[in-house]
């Protein structure tokens, strides 16, 4: 079981599908990037004018959210990476563990001992 794939995430507070994101492996490290926006009201061509660095004012589509998760040894667990909330502009650790077969992805992001965990579902 991997995280590498195309998934969804899902919108805490609706439960609607909000964006199609892919990870990829290059190297044993995992990136991910937005494909597409799913939500209706969503804007294709909205930019991330929160967002920080080398992603500040970038398209959200084809933004790198997920950089440098690497698998903990011995562990179907990916760790070490950070996640981009790209409507906050705000970066988070990062944890990935596939879940169900590799049907479902828990995706925790956090900043010392607070965070969340979402679960995606695996689109292919």
């Amino acid at each position: 079981m991997t995280p590498v794939g195309t998934w969804q995430s899902i919108d805490d507070s609706t439960g609607q599908a909000k964006a199609q994101i892919v990870i990829s492996e290059s190297a044993g490290v995992l990136t991910g990037r937005i494909e597409k926006l799913l939500r209706k009201e969503a804007d294709p061509n909205s930019i991330c004018d929160k967002c920080s660095g080398d992603r500040k004012d970038k398209p959200v589509v084809g933004l790198e959210i997920i950089r440098g998760a690497k698998k903990a040894e011995g562990k179907e667990v990916w760790e070490g990476g950070r996640i981009l909330d790209p409507e906050k502009g705000s970066d988070y650790g990062l944890r990935l563990t596939p879940i169900e077969a590799g049907k479902k992805l828990e995706v925790r992001g956090s900043i010392g001992p607070f965070g969340r965990t979402q679960t995606w579902t695996r689109v292919q």
